[in-house]
């Protein structure tokens, strides 16, 4: 009774978010099988799908001067109709160029849209309830993604039905939130101020997972359907491998951030990456399909907790008023990352076959694996306190991180052990300003 209450004053929003990531998550794969179809190189789709990831970068600068100008209301009914008419008009003009745009205006209204909602989910979530709404969030997110996948039954790529679909489920997420009663939010949309040069010195190990975990899921994401295709899977057997991939990143997420929560983190970061990295290099030896269905569960599992993982991390060693900017820049550091993964990936793909997307997630993932083993035994890092909480999350705006962190930097100022180690902080300043 608690949660139907908790969720009562944002099941408005929570409608809007299902109906905009099923259509989100339909698209991504949808367009990947209809590029191959029509006969676009590997290489091509890469460019195509990384220019989702572009247009998803420059809109983290774009979303909050649009809310400001047109409010929230009218600015996700003005970014909705982008997504929708934009999907459609992938169908009526199959040329690849006219797609890279697509795809580029596309990835910034969505992000505007996600902007829109998370910070009005934030507006109307009480700060004792924050963690609560955050995970009924996550567990909407992954939800509407493996639905979207399994919506490919439908009709075939080739077909104009499922652009239609996914045109009208992005129309339909402008309903609840118009219908609503509720006041549109009062907030600052504006930007975190960025602080990536002290990042870099601060904490360049998650700075690193951040950047190298979209350089492996930005060709997850775009690619995996061409390879499936490649291996001689049907329209059936490609919606499964995605399903079970989120699947997994949702199944595991959870357990893996707590056992980071209670041990060395650093450490248990570079056991993860170099397990995802192996079982992304076995891909291209693994012969039997069913089997290569269970890899991507585990693997799945592994590499969707790596960019929270470094999340946590970089919260770990950042005082608490400097979290959110620091958190947004990490997110637009995974949103490079993912842009430039297609393009690389996609190359390698056409020059050695199908098997190029395994290798270059695996040698993407054993390289930082190395690089965490590295600052493990050679520098030790400065942490401001206790382990930071680890919470399960996927590639969103930075609205959802003020909802995600307010709970524990207030915890925090409140405990009075944070006033006992005040010398301890002023010496850790001094060594951040040194540059140490």
């Amino acid at each position: 009774m608690q949660s139907l209450a908790l969720l009562k004053p944002i099941q408005s929003i929570l409608w809007s978010v299902a109906l905009l990531l099923l259509g989100n998550g339909l698209i991504s794969t949808l367009l990947t099988l209809r590029g191959t179809n029509e006969g676009f190189s590997s290489a091509t789709m890469g460019l195509i799908m990384s220019s989702y990831f572009i247009g998803f970068v420059c809109g983290t600068w774009v979303s909050g001067r649009l809310i400001r100008r047109m409010g929230h209301i009218r600015t996700f009914a003005f970014c909705a109709s982008i997504c929708a008419s934009a999907t459609l008009l992938h169908i009526i003009f199959i040329d690849a160029w006219v797609w890279i745009v697509l795809r580029f205006f596309y990835g910034l209204a969505y992000i505007t849209l996600m902007t829109v909602i998370e910070s009005w989910l934030n507006s109307q979530a009480a700060s004792h309830e924050r963690g609560r709404i955050f995970a009924f969030y996550m567990v909407v997110n992954l939800g509407a993604l493996t639905i979207a996948q399994q919506m490919l039954h439908i009709a075939t790529p080739d077909n104009f039905l499922l652009f239609a679909i996914v045109s009208i489920l992005i129309s339909w997420a402008i309903l609840p939130l118009t219908l609503t009663r509720r006041n549109q939010p009062m907030i600052n949309s504006e930007r975190p101020k960025s602080s990536l040069k002290n990042l870099l010195k601060i904490a360049p190990l998650s700075v690193a997972g951040s950047t190298l975990s979209g350089l492996a899921m930005g060709a997850f994401w775009a690619m995996t359907p061409i390879y499936a295709t490649e291996l001689g899977y049907d329209i059936s057997g490609i919606a499964l491998i995605m399903s079970l991939t989120i699947l997994g990143g949702a199944a595991l997420q959870i357990p893996i951030g707590r056992y980071s929560d209670k041990h060395d983190r650093p450490k248990v970061i570079t056991w993860v990456v170099a397990l995802a990295g192996i079982i992304a290099l076995s891909m291209a030896v693994i012969p039997s399909q069913t089997a290569l269905l269970a890899i991507f569960f585990i693997w799945g599992g592994l590499s969707f907790s790596i960019y929270p993982l470094s999340v946590a991390q970089l919260i770990d060693q950042l005082h608490p008023d400097e979290i959110v900017s620091g958190s947004s820049d990490m997110l637009v550091l995974h949103g490079l990352g993912c842009a430039f993964a297609p393009v690389i990936a996609g190359s390698l793909m056409t020059i050695i076959g199908s098997q190029g997307l395994p290798l270059y997630i695996g040698t993407v993932l054993l390289i930082l694996a190395g690089y965490t083993a590295y600052r493990r035994r050679r520098v030790v890092d400065l942490v401001s306190g206790d382990n930071a909480h680890f919470e399960p999350m996927v590639q969103t705006s930075s609205q959802v991180l003020s909802m995600m962190f307010d709970q524990p930097q207030r915890d925090l100022f409140d405990d009075p052990s944070f006033y006992e180690e005040e010398e301890r902080n002023r010496i850790i300043n001094a060594l951040r300003q040194s540059g140490s």
